[in-house]
Formats: structure tokens, sequence, C-alpha cells
């Protein structure tokens, strides 16, 4: 279905005074309202509101992967429309119990999430911002910031939130008769990003869109996809104008002076020099004094160029795309995704429209079932895995990856089409099966260390399709590896030459966060961020019982970290990759090898620069050197001394595009790490 929409442009609402009602703020909008969640064209959940008298009772529940959140919520509003009371109870997708309520009493709020209480005395009005509550929230922030100066109020517990109109569009009512007039809007202040929502003519929550998940009114999700658009189109032109503002792409040679050089070969760090980009490539390293005619000179102050770093465990989307840059990943292997979005996302990086890495794609193949990911292609045969194979050889997909709801039975086959087609294939280990079969079915990386360790604790009729691949880890404290079990799994990665992917900082952070405190991953870069990216940093993933479960977790995560040495002792190839999007996270990956997996600052370096680019056939990449494309980023200190240098960067060269981190860290909120360099055009 086509939309008729009328742009209106991306600007500001004209800012209203503040008026009090003398009804009930809910007044129009009594009775029920249904929802339907989509994720990726398939629903997969609902919202329902129960509107009475000044409260609002919202049920919210949607399951993707076997796995997703359910939330009831409870909201009583004042005249004005601002919460007084608010109790939200459930749990999150992984599981971590909910109950968070806030209460303001004349002056006085107070407030109780996952990170702990507070409280405030509030003398001009203030929106709550909910730490786990549902997107219908964002009607009721809409309906004040449209009333508010400029659009915008301060929230608790911390920061502004801003609204911003977006569009006008106009559809046919689900009835056939006549048409529904909505207006999307940009919700932002609170996190990294801004979230998208529309609102219908009478200011009645519509939708809250993203590219791949919407919530939509029940009775048009005939039109999701046209509204997950919208979404798209929006982050994207964010994107485009980050671009503009600061991408530099100075039209001549660009001189890097005064800096050592990460030999990412040897390990070592060279004396001091001057690189030279011209157009996309490194055209000459020379005497750090060189100088040239008609250059951009960009001062080294003797810190150090470490060559682009490879994401090995990405799921791209514009969002996280120019983060990752700014922090030296200028190389992504895509896991898995929406094969439309992603290609699309391609164009425009190689275009220089975003800014991003170079993607590396593997096609995403998964099984029909309640449970499945709703991603790639899924399938219900092993004909139809096999027909997987011939399309994404036909797009120039560099492998595919299997997943949780495949058939185990049909990994041979498919190994063995993949492989008579050059693809490369790795993945999940499948319900039922186990690592050896999927090992001896040929494949050439394994992902997520759990995926293969569990294969060491399950019974065979144990389903991980379910929140069981996370929850059975608790197991692992026990396990002996030096049993023949495990053993035999590990003398089949060493025969059969085969990767392991192990995510480590997601396990860090599933089984090491604790509701109140720091996730341990952030603790060197969370004041850094927003108040609500901070908020978020101080949660739980899993649901952690009593001190007894703490203990099991706590334990499961040492026996992967000696799972993991082990590994590396046997000569195993360990793949950097993070499934947290990369960027900070990937930095806290290759610190933990380098703390707990026993790799040296230098050694980590060049596993996720160097060879990785040999592991995926990248020739022009992965080093410093002339003819090479100029993927590097400069940092005050010496990473091989200290691998937390490369937290800090001052500059970064995309293929000779020029970033400045502190420069734009302050469009998303983020206070910068360290100083820009001094730049002479």
């Amino acid at each position: 279905m086509k939309l008729k929409v009328f742009l209106v442009g991306l600007v500001l609402m004209a800012g209203y005074s503040c008026k009090k009602e003398t009804t009930s703020s809910l007044a129009d909008y009594q009775g029920d309202e249904s929802y339907t969640v989509i994720i990726g064209e398939n629903k997969v959940g609902y919202l329902k509101t129960l509107t009475a008298g000044d409260t609002i009772n919202i049920d919210y529940d949607y399951k993707n992967n076997g796995r997703g959140p359910t939330m009831k919520e409870t909201l009583v509003l004042n005249a004005e429309g601002y919460p007084i009371d608010w109790q939200i109870t459930g749990n999150t997708t992984f599981g971590n119990a909910v109950d968070e309520h806030f209460t303001l009493e004349g002056t006085e709020a107070t407030w109780t999430d996952a990170t702990g209480s507070g409280s405030a005395t509030v003398t001009d009005p203030q929106i709550y911002v909910n730490q786990f509550g549902s997107p219908y929230s964002t009607v009721l922030a809409a309906r004040l910031l449209l009333q508010a100066p400029d659009n915008t109020l301060s929230v608790l517990p911390a920061g502004n939130l801003k609204l911003t109109k977006m569009e006008e569009l106009v559809i046919p009512k689900f009835s056939g008769e006549g048409e529904l007039a909505l207006t999307t809007y940009a919700l932002s202040g609170a996190d990294l990003n801004p979230s998208y929502f529309i609102l219908d003519g009478d200011n009645r929550f519509f939708a809250a869109i993203s590219p791949r998940y919407i919530v939509i009114r029940e009775g048009y999700e005939n039109v999701e996809k046209d509204m997950r658009e919208l979404a798209e189109n929006y982050s994207a032109s964010r994107y485009e104008t980050l671009q503009e503002q600061y991408a530099h792409n100075y039209g001549k040679k660009v001189r890097i002076q005064n800096v050592h050089v990460f030999d990412a070969k040897n390990m070592t760090v060279t004396d001091p020099v001057s690189v030279v980009v011209e157009g996309e490539k490194i055209a000459a390293i020379e005497a750090a004094d060189a100088t040239g005619e008609n250059e951009v000179v960009i001062e080294g102050n003797g810190g150090t160029l470490v060559p682009g770093l490879y994401e090995m465990h990405a799921h791209s989307g514009d969002n996280g795309a120019l983060l990752n840059v700014l922090a030296g990943v200028t190389s992504f292997r895509d896991m898995g995704n929406d094969n439309e979005v992603l290609v699309d996302l391609i164009d425009k990086i190689n275009n220089g429209v975003l800014a991003g890495p170079r993607i590396t794609r593997l096609g995403f193949i998964e099984g029909k079932s309640k449970y499945n990911a709703n991603n790639g292609i899924i399938v219900e045969s092993e004909a139809e895995a096999l027909a997987a194979v011939d399309t994404y050889d036909s797009l120039g997909y560099y492998g595919v990856k299997l997943y949780n709801s495949m058939n185990g039975d049909w990994a041979p086959a498919i190994v063995k089409k993949a492989h008579e087609k050059g693809m490369f294939v790795t993945g999940h280990v499948p319900a039922f099966s186990n690592a050896n079969g999927m090992l001896n079915a040929g494949f050439d990386e394994m992902t997520h260390i759990n995926q293969t360790m569990l294969g060491w604790v399950l019974e065979p009729d144990e389903d991980t399709r379910t929140l069981l691949r996370l929850t059975a880890m608790k197991r692992f404290p026990g396990l002996d590896l030096n049993s023949d079990k495990v053993q035999e799994t590990m003398d089949l990665f060493v025969a059969n030459k085969t990767a392991m992917d192990p995510t480590l900082a997601i396990h860090e952070r599933l089984m090491l966060s604790r509701n109140g405190e720091v996730t341990p991953g952030a603790l060197d870069y969370v004041d850094h961020m927003p108040p609500n990216e901070q908020r978020s940093l101080k949660v739980a993933l899993a649901q952690i019982a009593d001190d007894e479960e703490d203990k099991a977790y706590r334990e499961a995560y040492d026996k992967i970290v000696e799972t993991l040495k082990m590994m590396k002792d046997k000569g195993i190839l360990i793949v950097a990759g993070t499934d947290l999007g990369g960027a900070f996270n990937l930095h806290r990956e290759l610190e933990l090898y380098n703390q707990q997996l026993g790799y040296t600052p230098a050694e980590v370096l060049k596993l996720a620069s160097y060879d990785m680019a040999q592991y995926l056939g990248h020739e022009s990449l992965g080093s410093i050197e002339p003819g090479k494309l100029a993927d590097f980023f400069l940092v005050p200190g010496n990473p091989v001394e200290d691998i937390k240098a490369i937290k800090t960067i001052a500059m970064v060269s995309r293929g000779g595009t020029f970033y400045y981190p502190s420069d734009v860290y302050p469009a998303f909120g983020i206070t910068p790490f360290t100083e820009k360099p001094k730049v002479t055009e």
C-alpha cells in the first residue's frame, strides 16, 4: 500500500505555554486500545491499554527468538497529564524481574527501578522516564511536550526530553471509509539516539516505529512496513546530516605527523614517523618531521596509529555504524540481518552518504518454529535450506550462519553445498543437537562459547530455542574440562581447524551484571554517557534470584574463561566479536582477552586487525603500509603497553575520510574522551 505523505520537514514544533486542565487529562481517551507488535513483518506480541478515569492499565508482551519482555503497568495521571503514580512489573527480555514504581506527592517525587531508589523535590513540571515500561508512554510524554516551551522538559531521574515533529501523513482507515490523519515525532535527549512514534489527529497513540520493530494500532497491520520505512528514513536522515557535518574529505594529501605506528604483522611499535594519505590509500610513511606541499597536517603529538579494528559478530544498523567508526572499528562481519535493510545500509556507506564500517555479510538461515528469530531466510525443510544457500551465493554473501530452530540433521548437507560454492559456514548449535554434531558437519567456526559448552551439560531433549540456552549456563561450574566429553570436542576443533567466536563480553554482561551496579565492561566509559544510557548500564540482564544463583553465574563465567584459555593453549583461533553492537563493547572484548585469556596487548591488537583481515581475505586491510587502504585510528598513548589506550581515540581515518570523535560525540550526548588533534589545512 502506498501512503499519501505530506512532508513538512525536520522542523521543531512551535512552543506553547503550559495550560492547566480543569477536567481529567484523559477525558477524551477513555476505553480500550489494542496494538500488535511486529518484528520483520512477523506478528510476535501485543500491547493493550484500558483507561478508566485518570488510570491507564497497560499489558505489553512479545516474544522473538524464544525470548522477550512481559510487562504490566498501572499509571495514574494528575489533571495536567503528569504521572503521579506508576507501577511496572514483569520481566525483561532475558528474564530479569521488574518491579519499578514512581510516586509524586505534592512536590516530592520518589522512584525505584533496577538501579535502586531515588527522590527529588519537583518545583517545575517534570516527566518521569521509566526504565522498563512499554512504548505507550511516548504518547503521554508527547502531550506534555507539545505544551512545553521549545517542546522540551527536564525529566526524572536526570536529563531533558525534546519532541521534534517529523511528518504529517494520511492513510485509509481500516474500515475502508475515510482517511486517518497521522503525525510522526522524534523523542530525544534520554538516550544515544531518538525514538520515533506516531500519533493520530486526536493525539492518540498510533505506533512506535523502528526499522525492524513496530507496535501498531490493531487493524492497521497492513501498513506496518510503510511505517517502519519511515523510521528507517528518519534514522538515515539523521546520520546523513552527521556525515555531512563531521566527515572530512580534504581533497588533497593528509599527513599525520609525529606518530608511532603499531606494526600489526610484527606486533611492534615504530619510532616516530609521519603517515601520508592520498585518496583512500596510504601513500607513504616518512620521517616524523617530513613535510610536503599542499597538504593537510594532523598533529600526532607522539601518539600511536593503530590499524582499524574488526567487529566479527555484528548485526549492522545505521544507529551503530558511526559510533563504531568513532571507536576505531572500521570493519564489520554481519552475522544476520534484515537482508533488504542491510543492502541499503551498505550502499549508503559505500557511497559516502553514511559513515560506517566495511561490511562482510553472512546469510542468516533459521528454521521455522514458534521460537524462531525473524531475520534472514526462514526455512521449513532441508530443500529450502539448500535453496537459501543458493540465494545467498547469488547475492555475493561471504558465507552463511545457521541458527537455533534449524534442524541439526540438515547441517551436513548445508555445509557441503556451501563449501562447494566456496562459502564459509558458522552458526549456533541447532536445538537438540550439540557442538560435536556441527563440528563433524564441517562448521568453519562456532558462534558463542556457551553454544559449545551447553553440549557438555544438557540432556538430549532439552530445548535451547528458549532462555534455557542462557540459564543452563548455571550448570557450568560442575564441568571437568579434562573429562573425555570436553576433550572430544576440543580435539574436533583442533583436527578440523575450526575457529571460535566466543563473544566473551556479552557473557560477562549476562553473568556478572547486577541491578544497581555498573556492568564491569562499562566502568571506563559510563560517566561519559547520557543519563538514560548510564542507567541502562546498571541493570542485570538475567534474573539473579538469590546468593546461590549469584555464585553459580559468577563461577560459570570463570569456567567460560577457563575453557577459552584451554582453547587458546590448544591453538584454536579465537575470533573477536561482541554481539553487543561493537564500539566500546569491542574495546572491552579485547581488554578481556588481555586480562583474562592471557593475550598480550600487542597480540590482541594484531588479532583484531591484521589476523582478521587475513581470515576474511582482505589483503588491502589490517596493517598500516603504503598501498593499503587508510583504515586506522590515533590514540594519545601506547596500546602495546596498556590496551586501555584504545579507549581514548583522537582521530579515525576510514578510507581517507577523517573523523574527530571529540567533535561528534556531543551529538549523541557523550562527553568526549580526549582532545581533538591540531589540524592545519
